[in-house]
């Protein structure tokens, strides 16, 4: 019986998450994909826990399917978190320093921002408390007095 090791190895992402993860590793300068895949999956699982309605849904169809998966697998959390109170939650979440949470957070948003888009993320950003928008590679504008 003949071995079928010259096979090519099933890889269990689609080409767009790999996409997704190339991207999070250039704009986070991670040594390995693994690096970057971490702080995908804790960042997205992080705003699964804040993201609610409509922005949400819609936020998961502009996602690679593996990464939307991660965005909804987590239940909302009933009081939502101001942006560094996030940071903070994530980093005592996942066991990292303050300093590389918020790197890790900030690269993988900048990649997020690039799917939802414009429109989407000024909605996304409309629905979470303040704090968010400069973890999205956005100014935080204060509203006028």
């Amino acid at each position: 019986m003949m071995s079928d090791q010259s096979a090519p190895l099933q890889h269990p992402y689609t080409a767009e998450y790999e996409q997704m993860l190339d991207k999070v590793r250039y704009e986070g300068a991670y040594p390995t994909r693994e690096r970057a895949e971490e702080a995908v999956r804790q960042a997205l699982a992080g705003l699964g826990r804040q993201l609610t309605g409509d922005e949400r849904v819609d936020l998961a169809a502009r996602l690679p399917l593996e990464a939307a998966r991660i965005l909804t697998a987590q239940i909302p959390d009933t009081q939502p978190l101001r942006g560094w109170a996030f940071v903070k939650d994530l980093a005592a979440r996942t066991g990292a320093s303050l300093a590389t949470t918020r790197w890790d957070t900030g690269s993988v948003f900048c990649a997020v921002a690039a799917y939802a888009g414009p429109e989407l993320l000024t909605r996304i950003l409309q629905q979470l408390p303040s704090g968010y928008a400069l973890l999205f590679g956005r100014a935080e504008l204060a509203p006028a007095a």
